[in-house]
C-alpha cells in the first residue's frame, strides 16, 4: 500500500530497537527521511548503520526529559534535513514499579518526567515545525494500562493516561492546520523493556524465560486471547497507517494493538 508520504520527514524517539526501530523500516520503505533518536549513541550509530539501505536515515542522540537536549535535536533536524512533518513520540520508561506504598515521590516523578512530560516537551519543540507545512502527523506511544491500570504499575498507568488525554485536548488544536494527532496503545510487545520484564519474573519464579511469559499471560493478562507477546513490526503498521496521507480522516483516536488484552470497549 502506498503510504503517500514519499519525501516526508519523520523524527521517531526511543527507536534504536523495538517498535521505533520497526517504525522507521516501514517508513523508510514508503520513501520516507527518517532521524532516529535515543539516549545512546553506540546503540543509535549500529541501527543506523543497519538502516542506512533502507533509505535517507540520520540520528542524533536526545533526551525527551531535557529541553537543552531537545533544542539541539530540533537544530540538527533543521541544519541536515529542514523541518519534520512527521512525529512519532515512542520514547518511554515501565517506571516505578511496585504497590503504591512502596513507590516514594522519586519514583513517581522519574515516570512522569518520561512517560508525560517527555511526549509534552518534544512536541512543544517541534510544533512549529510540525504546522508549518498544512499537513503534519504526530504519533505517541501509550498502553494498554492507560484504560487497563495494574496496581503495580501505578506511575506508569497514570502517566500513559495523561498521554491519552493531553493527545485528546491536543487533536482539537491544530486539525484545521492539517496536523493530526493521534496514540498507539501496544500491550505486551516483544522489546527489550519486555524482556527485562520476563527475566526478572523468570530469576524470581525460579523458571525459563519461555515458562515466564507462559505464566504471565495466564495470570497477568487473561484477556490477551492470542496468547503471545506481539510483534514490533504488528505496532510499526499501524504507527505507519497513522503517519501516512491513508489516514486523513483520523483524527484523536486511540488504536489499541494489544491482541485483545483490554477487557473493556472503551
Amino acid at each position: 500500500m502506498d503510504l503517500g508520504i514519499k519525501g516526508k520527514i519523520a523524527l521517531i524517539t526511543g527507536s534504536d530497537s523495538g517498535i521505533g526501530k520497526a517504525t522507521a523500516k516501514q517508513l523508510l520503505s514508503e520513501g520516507a527521511t527518517v532521524i532516529l533518536t535515543d539516549r545512546k549513541e553506540d546503540n543509535l550509530n549500529e541501527t543506523m548503520e543497519e538502516l542506512k539501505s533502507l533509505g535517507t536515515v540520520y540520528g542524533k542522540t536526545a533526551d525527551i526529559t531535557d529541553v537543552d537536549s531537545l533544542k539541539d535535536l530540533h537544530d540538527y533536524t533543521k541544519e541536515t534535513v529542514g523541518e519534520i512533518d512527521i512525529l512519532v513520540q515512542n520514547a518511554g520508561t515501565s517506571g516505578a514499579q511496585g504497590m503504591f506504598h512502596d513507590i516514594d515521590d522519586a519514583g513517581w516523578v522519574e515516570t512522569i518526567e518520561v512517560d508525560l512530560l517527555g511526549p509534552v516537551r518534544i512536541t512543544r519543540e517541534f510544533l512549529p515545525d510540525l504546522r508549518n507545512g498544512g499537513w503534519g502527523r504526530v504519533v505517541y506511544l501509550a498502553s494498554e494500562n492507560a484504560v487497563q491500570p495494574y496496581q503495580d504499575e501505578l506511575p506508569y498507568d497514570a502517566a500513559k493516561a495523561g498521554v491519552l488525554s493531553f493527545a485528546k485536548g491536543l487533536s482539537r488544536s491544530y486539525a484545521k492546520e492539517g496536523l493530526l494527532i493521534n496514540v498507539v496503545s501496544p500491550a505486551f510487545i516483544e522489546t527489550p523493556m519486555t524482556d527485562e520484564m520476563m527475566e526478572k519474573r523468570a530469576k524470581k519464579m525460579d523458571v525459563s524465560f519461555d515458562e515466564a511469559v507462559e505464566s504471565f499471560l495466564d495470570e497477568e493478562r487473561p484477556h490477551l486471547e492470542l496468547k503471545r507477546r506481539g510483534q514490533v513490526d504488528e505496532v510499526a503498521a499501524v504507527i505507519s497507517f497513522l503517519c501516512s496521507d491513508r489516514a486523513s480522516f483520523v483524527n484523536g483516536a486511540n488504536y489499541r494493538v494489544d491482541g485483545g488484552s483490554v477487557a473493556t470497549i472503551n
